[in-house]
Order: structure tokens, then sequence, then C-alpha cells
């Protein structure tokens, strides 16, 4: 394809009806960067169109208007008059039930990559009106129904499936009611600044945790383990003499009978040091990184003290929430 191909596909017509779009719905719809802090919907954010009931009550007003003129029937006048205030009414009512509102972005949830995470959101009323059924959500998701009382505020959940490791920016919310009558639609949308952490999903079976170090027991002479705590299916490159013997010759290998490891845990000196150097060359960076979460997941859960290296990061043996979560954050955002 020569260069100017190249320069008649780029600006075809159809990106450049695309960029218009996009465009026109940054103009008309706010629709830009993300928007931190308190939001305000005023006037300008809150747009109303006729929902399928209010067209066919649009029609129902010009069929009665146009018969009540034909045939001069001053009670078709009248009728067509009270229905037409009905609907200026609720307009009024439709719009001032979702505008004014102020919004805030609260805390999201962490979740390991495939789950549902949670978005925490305010919606905060601080006129005298009660406002009913407005309706939150994200665009392609089911939406979630609130009334707020006046002065007040209510939090909401929204959930959103994540797919990838990393950050992940809230969609955009879509906020709309049809209070009183059904014949009108206000909505609006809102951007807000926040971000869920999303963890690499735990390696299902992964190998023992790497020990590293001489055990305390053994340096003072004794010959003791670590405290059994448990079997679990065979994983290449377990050691021997951690084989449950006693539970395999129970069941005959011949006939799909699975080989089985004692796990320990506990009373041990060995130092357990998850190092992404340390895993083999030829691994996938992502599997790697799965690999880690699971034995992070696994160190925490026994409350076992273990080191983590990963890239600029190198912390000492640790326990407890607070060393978890910081190991899974970096984790998730390695190399990103």
């Amino acid at each position: 394809m020569s260069a100017s191909d190249s320069a008649v596909f780029i600006f075809s017509p159809q990106t450049m009806l695309t960029a218009i779009k996009k465009k026109l719905r940054k103009i008309i719809f706010l629709e830009s960067k993300p928007e931190s802090g308190e939001i305000f919907l005023k006037q300008r954010r809150v747009f109303t169109l006729p929902s399928k009931a209010g067209w066919s009550y649009v029609v129902l007003l010009l069929i009665l208007f146009v018969t009540a003129t034909n045939y001069s029937l001053n009670l078709g006048f009248a009728l067509t008059f009270v229905l037409g205030g009905i609907a200026l009414v609720n307009t009024f009512f439709g719009f001032r039930n979702l505008a004014y509102l102020h919004l805030l972005a609260g805390p999201s949830k962490s979740v390991f990559a495939g789950e549902e995470t949670e978005y925490t959101v305010f919606l905060i009323n601080r006129r005298p009106i009660q406002r009913y059924a407005i309706w939150v959500g994200f665009a392609g998701h089911p939406d979630k129904a609130v009334d707020i009382s006046p002065n007040s505020q209510t939090a909401i959940q929204l959930s959103c499936p994540t797919q990838t490791r990393g950050l992940q920016a809230i969609p955009r919310v879509r906020l709309q009611t049809w209070f009183p009558l059904g014949l009108l639609r206000a909505w609006s949308t809102w951007l807000p600044d926040a971000q869920a952490i999303v963890y690499p999903q735990p390696e299902q079976n992964p190998p023992p945790l790497p020990v590293s170090g001489k055990a305390k027991n053994e340096v003072q002479g004794h010959a003791g383990e670590e405290d059994f705590s448990g079997v679990r299916a065979y994983q290449p490159g377990d050691p021997m003499k951690h084989l449950a013997w006693k539970h395999i010759a129970r069941v005959d290998t011949s006939l799909g009978g699975q080989l089985v490891t004692k796990q320990f845990s506990g009373g041990s000196g060995s130092d357990v040091i998850i190092d992404f150097s340390a895993l083999p060359t030829h691994m996938d960076t992502e599997l790697k990184l799965s690999r880690m979460t699971s034995w992070v997941l696994e160190a925490d859960q026994h409350g076992l003290m273990f080191g983590f290296r990963l890239g600029q990061t190198d912390l000492p043996p640790a326990q407890g929430p607070e060393h978890c979560e910081t190991c899974l954050r970096a984790l998730a955002l390695y190399d990103l």
C-alpha cells in the first residue's frame, strides 16, 4: 500500500464520523477525563427525553388536538390541555428528582483476576426533598434503584467483572429516573476518578513453598520437622520423604489412585523466600506471578514468616495482613 493510499484509509469518512461523534459526546455529555472529588449534578448535566410511554403520550395529545380542532369540541380542547399540563408537571418533577444531587466515589474492593470487584459510590441529597426511584449502574450491567431521603446520603455498591491484573478504573456510571409517571427519562453520566486493584489469579495446586536456609531445630541438633498440617496431591519435585506412605498404601495407584504428599507448617526455623528470580526462566511471566500469589496466600494462611523479592521490591521475612497486602499489590502492579 502506498503512502497516498494509507492517507486515504486514515481519513476515510467513517473514521471522521467516529471522531466527530466522540467530540460531540465530550461537548454535550461532558465525557472527558475522570473527575475527582465531589461532583454536583447541575442543570447542564441532567438530560431529559420522552420514554416509550412518553412518545405514545405525545401522539395521543396530537390526535386529541386534531380531533378537537376538526369537530370544534370544547371538551376535546379541555382534555388536551389538561393532559398537556400533566405532561409539563411530570417534566418538572422528573428533572428535579435527579438534578442537584452530589456524587462522591468511595472505596473499592480488591479482588483476584476473574472475580467481580465492587465500587462504592455515594449519592448525597442536600435538599429538603425526597428523591424516588433513581436507577444507578454501569452501561451493560443491571442497575440498582434507590430512594434518597431529604438531607441524607446513600451508598451503593456496583460490581464489575475483572479479567487481568493491575489497576482497573471504574466504568462510567449512569444515573436515570422515570419518576413520577414514566413519561420522561431524566438521566446523567459520571466518570469518577476511582480504581480497584486486581491481584493475579492464584495458581491452582502450586508446588510447595520455597524454603531456604537451615532449620533452627536442625542447628540445635534436633532432627524434628515442621508441624504436620495435612496432605495434598503429589506434585513433581516433592521430596520423597514427605510422601504419605500410609495413605498411599491404602490406594491402588494402578487403578487411578493418586500419590499424596504431607504438608507441614510452623515449628521450623527455615526461611520461606518467595523470589521471582528463583523461578524457572522458561516460565511465562504471568504464570510466575500467579504462582507467587498462591505462595503468598498459603504462607499468610498458615501464619508463616516469609520474605518477598520481585523486581525492585525486596521485603525481609515478616507476617501479617499488611505484609500480605504489600506483596499482593506488588504482584498486581509488576511491570505495568
